[in-house]
């Protein structure tokens, strides 16, 4: 089940979840378990509270411990989130711009998160982010990343937006708008290579980390990460802030729960 339910005992658009059950249990107490495993399990060093993440979207099974790597770092902010702006590729509706959902809240098997409507309404007058409900039916490298969100902050706000064909430059300006404080959390939906053998992949991934690390947003492609668009986009405007990104975990469905003749890539990083 996806789209948009209209709630008839109040004024609000809920966006039901379009890949629990399929990507995750959607059962709630099942997801809790399988999702505090993961964190109680990742390792992350203790280099500051981030300003932003990277993490892999597949199914929890294949980049569920990588992606923990990356969530693990909140657990110093946790009541300090007020408000995560999140974007993600477009995996199955292609357009040109950055999409919002008209919904009042995102539902996961764990709960309702609301939308920040007033943080996407002081978008208006950039015309390449557009309203576009098709961008969000069925996507799932979204959706996976709000139960690791519902679990590792008190209570938050969201900014949702999926990401089509646009630039490094729009990424950033949109970003850039969003940035605020240190109660605003910015998380980036990205998988690494596609469908090499491991070895091949391993080095692909390892020249792709170290151009994410060196800020090298010109020089990461469609080939090198899924979300080349939002995570370009972070780079150039970390770049402009002169922030710094670190490795927090490199591995791939070979190492988690896959063959390891047709792999994907997976890294979790934060940026502060």
């Amino acid at each position: 089940m996806n789209g948009i339910e209209m709630v008839s005992s109040e004024p609000k658009r809920v966006r039901l979840p379009a890949v629990a059950g399929q990507f995750y249990t959607s059962n709630p107490e099942e997801l809790e378990l399988q999702v505090d495993h993961f964190l109680k399990q990742a390792q992350s060093p203790d280099i500051g509270a981030p300003k932003a993440i990277i993490a892999p979207h597949a199914g929890y099974v294949y980049s569920g411990p990588v992606a923990a790597t990356a969530y693990k770092t909140l657990e110093q902010v946790k009541d300090q989130i007020k408000q995560v702006v999140i974007m993600s590729p477009a995996h199955r509706y292609g357009f040109r711009g950055i999409a919002w959902s008209q919904a009042d809240y995102f539902r996961t098997p764990l709960g309702d998160i609301p939308v920040d409507k007033n943080a996407i309404a002081s978008l208006d007058d950039l015309d390449y982010v557009m309203p576009l409900e098709q961008a969000f039916e069925g996507e799932h490298a979204l959706e996976v990343h709000l139960p690791f969100l519902q679990l590792s902050l008190t209570e938050f706000s969201l900014v949702p937006f999926i990401v089509g064909m646009t630039s490094a430059q729009q990424v950033a300006e949109v970003l850039n708008r969003l940035w605020g404080d240190k109660h605003t959390l910015i998380v980036i939906s990205s998988d690494l290579s596609h469908f090499h053998e491991y070895h091949q992949a391993q080095q692909l991934d390892r020249r792709t980390s170290n151009n994410i690390e060196k800020l090298n947003y010109e020089a990461i492609g469609g080939e090198d990460a899924c979300g080349t668009y939002p995570l370009s986009g972070l780079l150039l405007a970390a770049k402009q802030k002169q922030l710094h990104a670190n490795v927090l975990d490199l591995r791939n469905s070979g190492d988690t729960a896959g063959d390891k003749s047709r792999v994907v890539g997976y890294g979790a990083y934060i940026i502060n």
